[in-house]
């Protein structure tokens, strides 16, 4: 399942709209803000989604039935650009238990570039939800590269990525290798260039979000 939050969300499709102007991208506060808005909406839609249970607590005027997560998802992310949409999905799986991993490009001198995942900790995922934000699916071989890894750790009952700005490319190599998987993106373009960067896409989040770095 592949879902479009723009199409749905005119406040997503307002959230997305800032983070590709160039003329917005300098206030990295706003550009994290959004990052973060974009993550609310994806986890309240995933909500939905999970299963619940019925419990009744008191109240000071006597008892109430509520409904309630059955069970809390496991929150991933891609360091650092992932940060402020893990942030995001926290602000609603307050309780969730946490991953985090280093995915990142390495590139060599004739353009290409591989894959280097070189830090992750992560709790027991055995049999449960997880949910892994990437503000970017550009080729999907850090997603790709990410779940491997995640795997090592358990076999999770249920996968959902959440990100700012998919390419329908990374989107399918993503679903080649998860057919299950639920993907949650704020917008979808259809263009990579030739260093595996999304037309129009927004630019590195991660730079814009927390200044730049020196390339790897």
């Amino acid at each position: 399942m592949v879902k479009n939050l723009s199409e749905h969300h005119s406040l997503v499709s307002n959230w997305v709209s800032e983070i590709r102007n160039i003329e917005v991208q300098n206030d990295r506060l706003r550009f994290r803000r959004n990052l973060e808005r974009i993550a609310e909406v994806a986890a309240y839609e995933i909500s939905k989604q999970l299963a619940s249970t019925e419990k009744t607590i008191a109240t000071p005027m006597g008892q109430a039935k509520v409904s309630v997560l059955k069970e809390q998802p496991v929150l991933g992310t891609i360091l650092r650009a992932g940060i402020a949409m893990h942030n995001g999905l926290l602000n609603y799986f307050d309780k969730a238990d946490n991953a985090f991993l280093t995915a990142y490009r390495k590139h060599h001198a004739d353009g290409s570039f591989e894959i280097s995942l070189e830090y992750m900790s992560c709790p027991n995922i055995e049999g449960r939800v997880v949910i892994l934000s990437d503000p970017m699916l550009a080729t999907g071989a850090s997603l790709v590269k990410a779940i491997e890894h995640l795997r090592t750790e358990g076999n999770f009952k249920e996968l959902h990525i959440v990100c700012a700005i998919a390419c329908t490319i990374g989107i399918d190599l993503v679903r080649k290798e998860e057919p299950n998987v639920h993907i949650w993106c704020g917008d979808i373009d259809k263009e990579l260039t030739n260093k595996g960067y999304i037309v129009p896409g927004l630019g590195d989040a991660g730079d814009l979000a927390y200044g730049t770095k020196v390339q790897q």
